[in-house]
């Protein structure tokens, strides 16, 4: 996200309010994107996955937070992973399309492509036939696994809440604008060992310092420095509309009114589903059991949302949305949300988990404040009812490849400091 259009936003995967510690499984010989059947109820996790053999020795780990610190391994033929009919395959296909005039332009904060690296897959998406997509993944991509390849997945959606334009009774919770005394500040431009960071504060005198955080906006503290875009009915609604970034408001005369990010406050984000669950509040961690007990105790509800400091500010959107990290439509079921530094967006990515309905091919189109490592992902489902409930009750572990251009690890293996032709048998 930017999860819609939170890039940099450092913004909220719902299920990643819900996130525990990652741990997880190889990606299995065989087919790992078994089609998710329509769940009708909260699907229970299936039988844990068997490790895959990997096919190389891995390129070495170094030092630092990115894809090539973590370690490479040149993972198995796409023919034995991606399996022959799933609907996910066109899907991605289709999303991996929409991304090609932006990923061909755009820099990779993982250091693993350049634009370059994609051109050849691009050109041929545009021609390609969506029906034989699975060709097309097995001859422009090779599977890589990042790290240990052990992967969490989490879920968001686009969900839509009671609001209104106007201030109305019963209709009073303000959705703010991005407020214009809101500073962001590249840190790289400043010093090269900060490249890629970023911090939000504003101007106090002659000092930048801290923007106000969650308490304090709801408070009123914005009142003259932020427009009102418009408001909601459920203040408890709301936030979890920050937290999935962009969503609609139901109006009273039956329109429909799409907001999307515009905007944080600087402050780091705090899930307040494992914050809750850790002092024994609730006992499993979905969206659904959170929201029961801030109704059932709104005092101590109020408090605890308030402990998530972060606020995310919004605009209205109009065209085709909602909105990811690369300015493009997200897909839903296509589209997934990952860390930057590890997977390029734009690219392709096969997961196998203990639960059926992520697994398959997904496409990096977004990211989000709490989706960071190398192989932690947020999944999207859309709108309506039936992504509320996927996404909000989405945690599964499993294992994770990220599909890179063909020829891509072998220049990397090349590149490595400490690896030497002896280590890495013959690549295929």
């Amino acid at each position: 996200m930017s999860r819609f259009n939170l890039s940099g936003r450092w913004v909220l995967a719902l299920a990643a309010a819900l996130a525990l510690s990652a741990c997880g499984r190889m990606i299995p010989p065989g087919s790992p994107g078994t089609k998710a059947p329509p769940p009708t109820t909260r699907p229970q996790p299936a039988t844990p996955r068997p490790t895959l053999p990997t096919t190389t020795a891995p390129i070495p780990s170094v030092e630092g937070g990115s894809a090539v610190a973590a370690g490479l391994t040149l993972g198995p033929d796409i023919d034995t992973l991606l399996p022959i009919d799933s609907p996910r395959t066109a899907l991605a296909f289709r999303a991996f399309r929409l991304t090609c005039p932006s990923l061909v332009k755009r820099k990779d904060q993982s250091g693993l492509t350049a634009g370059s690296d994609w051109q050849a897959a691009c050109t041929a998406s545009a021609s390609w036939s969506e029906s034989n997509a699975r060709e097309f993944f097995r001859r422009y991509f090779e599977p890589v696994q990042i790290g240990d390849g052990k992967a969490y997945a989490t879920g968001y959606y686009e969900p839509e809440i009671a609001g209104c334009r106007s201030r109305a009774p019963g209709c009073e919770t303000p959705i703010y604008k991005k407020p214009a005394d809101l500073i962001e500040v590249d840190l790289g431009l400043f010093s090269d060992s900060l490249k890629g960071k970023r911090i939000r504060g504003k101007v106090q005198g002659s000092t930048l310092v801290q923007f106000d955080d969650r308490a304090a906006i709801t408070s009123g503290s914005l009142a003259g420095r932020a427009g009102e875009l418009a408001y909601a009915n459920d203040p408890i609604e709301l936030f979890f509309l920050e937290i999935q970034g962009s969503g609609r408001l139901r109006l009273p005369d039956g329109g429909v009114m799409r907001v999307g990010y515009d905007g944080q406050n600087g402050r780091d984000y705090t899930g307040i589903g494992k914050l809750m669950k850790d002092r024994g509040l609730i006992q499993a961690g979905s969206m659904q059991d959170i929201m029961r007990y801030l109704r059932a105790y709104p005092a101590e509800g109020v408090a605890i949302m308030n402990e998530n400091k972060s606020y995310v500010f919004f605009r209205e959107l109009t065209g085709a949305g909602p909105l990811g990290a690369l300015g493009i439509a997200v897909t839903p079921e296509a589209t997934v949300a990952t860390d930057p530094t590890f997977v390029p967006l734009g690219a392709p990515v096969l997961l196998s988990m203990d639960r059926a309905e992520p697994n398959g091919l997904w496409v990096a189109q977004d990211t989000g404040g709490a989706i960071k490592g190398s192989n932690r992902f947020d999944t999207f489902w859309g709108a309506g009812e039936q992504a509320r409930v996927t996404a909000g009750g989405m945690s599964a572990r499993g294992s994770a490849l990220l599909l890179l251009p063909i020829g891509t690890y072998a220049r990397l293996s090349s590149q490595s400091p400490g690896q030497t032709n002896a280590a890495t048998p013959p690549l295929r």
